[in-house]
């Protein structure tokens, strides 16, 4: 008799959503006193819940649900089960437990499976792509999403004598789930997951947890993949419970009937979150699949390269920010001035690379947390000659085409990573096949449209100069497809010393100089350790 492997899995944090029912009638005649107190209690439990004030790491939110099926959830992640426990008793040690009863919980853990990366469950070995590794992480330890409506299901696959979805191959459910995940990328930038295993844990075997600002983002979702076989034919759910999310400040509207969240208030609140500082999925968008934790479905896959976003601000770097402040160069915050960036490089023909991200800018435009997402393509030349001096300089033909996406959180940059990774032909970063150098990209030099060709001709200069330095890698000048005028240059160096040289140098004091006349607006950097 065959026996079939079960892909390995890797487990991270475990989840609980806790359902809760009012008992409104008692809600009603119990004196203002002791309403108050449950209000004063539920909020501090709450607003500790969000900021993670008992564990080292995790995350929570609170939801009104709606229907007779339960009034609030409250979700969990923390890092192990007794962080779970020890949160449900101290619940019921507040006033506000008294006027409830639990309507339905569900419990499980995130997980990876071999379907992402085979790699990662080798003996010995490491990811080695960063960004996979990045990514992977998230997964494992994920943030809630910033949005509004939250749908739950559980679900499981189907195990009938003509459809049993563990009969199957390795292979025939690797492709059945990259089906799933197609469908999923068109909703990237709307529809964001948490999907965590329940095995042994609960009454099914996975626990989907859907996230979106539209609620019918999630319902066209839903609809138009159970069309797909992986969830006509293998697929079976449980109940469906939607619920709104808002800030614990307001449970006492909540309990009066009153709107919430409050008019032009975050549904989260602006809580903080410990502990984890990815997104994505991650805040959902990880393109689980619907089974054996895959990484295929609702948007992205899980299968590639995944992330490549500038990642948090080391010491290391902190320390080059305050010596260029020294010298005078401004070098803004960890991500940009007020941004978060996602740099990635790609193989890809540039005609084809622009059509596949005006469709994601499209989806990422639905939040108001996006600020840009644009192609950067490797410059020709100084065209036009500056003064008439200077010819055409041949592309390298070693240098990518680069997507940048702008966020205004450091979560929606890495769920907006997981999708633009899915782009075609991702590739790491030229001059860094090693994995051993130090970089940096000066972005966003605006320049006056009557002084393009001075700026050319300038990093043309530049470039001559570096050439000859002791360190340097690579440095291309790429200009955005949209804008001629909006231009990012990426250096490569073996270390960082090598770079500093360069910073302290009389050659890029000139520059500074030279770019205060010709830019329209400041530079701004992002270094990438």
């Amino acid at each position: 008799m065959e026996r079939r492997q079960p892909p390995q899995t890797e487990e991270g944090w475990y989840v609980l959503h806790d359902f809760r029912s009012i008992d409104w009638d008692a809600w009603r005649d119990a004196p203002e006193r002791r309403r108050s107190q449950a209000i004063e209690e539920g909020v501090d439990f709450l607003t500790g819940a969000e900021s993670v004030t008992d564990a080292d790491e995790g995350d929570s939110a609170t939801f009104s649900v709606l229907g007779h099926k339960a009034d609030l959830l409250v979700l969990h992640l923390r890092p192990t089960l007794g962080d779970l426990d020890a949160l449900e008793r101290r619940f019921e040690q507040t006033a506000l437990a008294e006027f409830t009863e639990r309507a339905d919980s569900y419990l499980s853990v995130t997980e990876v499976s071999g379907y992402m990366s085979q790699e990662f469950f080798e003996d010995d070995s490491e990811v080695e792509d960063a960004s996979m590794a990045r990514y992977i992480e998230s997964r494992l330890t994920p943030s809630i999403p910033d949005a509004e409506f939250c749908s739950f299901y559980p679900m499981n696959k189907r195990r009938d004598p003509e459809d049993n979805w563990y009969d199957l191959s390795f292979d025939e459910r690797a492709e059945h789930l990259s089906s799933h995940g197609d469908i999923g990328r068109d909703y990237a930038g709307k529809v964001t997951q948490i999907i965590s295993g329940s095995i042994g844990l609960d009454d099914f075997e996975w626990g989907v947890t859907l996230f979106g600002d539209d609620p019918t983002d999630v319902k066209d979702l839903l609809y138009e993949m159970r069309f797909d076989p992986s969830s006509s034919r293998y697929a079976e759910f449980g109940r469906f419970l939607s619920a709104r999310r808002f800030p614990p400040a307001d449970l006492r509207a909540f309990l009066a009937g009153d709107p919430v969240p409050h008019e032009g208030e975050d549904a989260h609140g602006g809580h903080p979150h410990a502990g984890s500082e990815h997104g994505g999925h991650h805040h959902g968008s990880d393109d689980h699949a619907h089974g054996d934790s895959s990484g295929h479905a609702h948007g992205g896959s899980g299968d590639g390269h995944h992330g490549a976003d500038s990642g948090n601000e080391s010491g290391d770097d902190g320390d080059v920010r305050s010596e260029l402040e020294e010298l005078g160069v401004y070098a803004g915050q960890p991500h940009g001035e007020d941004v978060h960036a996602v740099v990635l490089y790609s193989a890809a023909d540039p005609d084809e690379l622009s059509e596949e991200v005006d469709g994601l800018r499209g989806n990422f435009d639905h939040y108001d947390t996006h600020e840009k997402t644009a192609v950067y393509e490797a410059s020709e030349a100084a065209e036009p000659p500056r003064n008439g001096e200077r010819g055409t300089r041949e592309r390298d033909d070693d240098a990518e085409t680069a997507i940048v996406s702008l966020w205004e959180t450091e979560r929606a940059a890495n769920t907006a990573a997981g999708f633009l990774a899915e782009l075609p032909d991702i590739v790491r970063q030229a001059g860094d096949d090693e994995g051993d150098s130090w970089g940096t990209m000066g972005m966003f030099y605006t320049v006056k449209p009557e002084h393009r060709g001075d700026f050319v001709g300038a990093f043309e200069d530049a470039a001559d100069l570096l050439a000859g330095m002791d360190g340097h890698r690579k440095t291309d000048l790429l200009v955005n497809r949209e804008d001629e005028n909006d231009m990012f240059i990426a250096s490569r160096w073996d270390a960082r010393e090598d770079a500093m040289q360069f910073f302290r140098s009389d050659a890029f004091s000139e520059a500074v100089e030279f770019g205060r006349d010709v830019l329209a607006d400041r530079p701004r950097h992002v270094f990438l350790a």
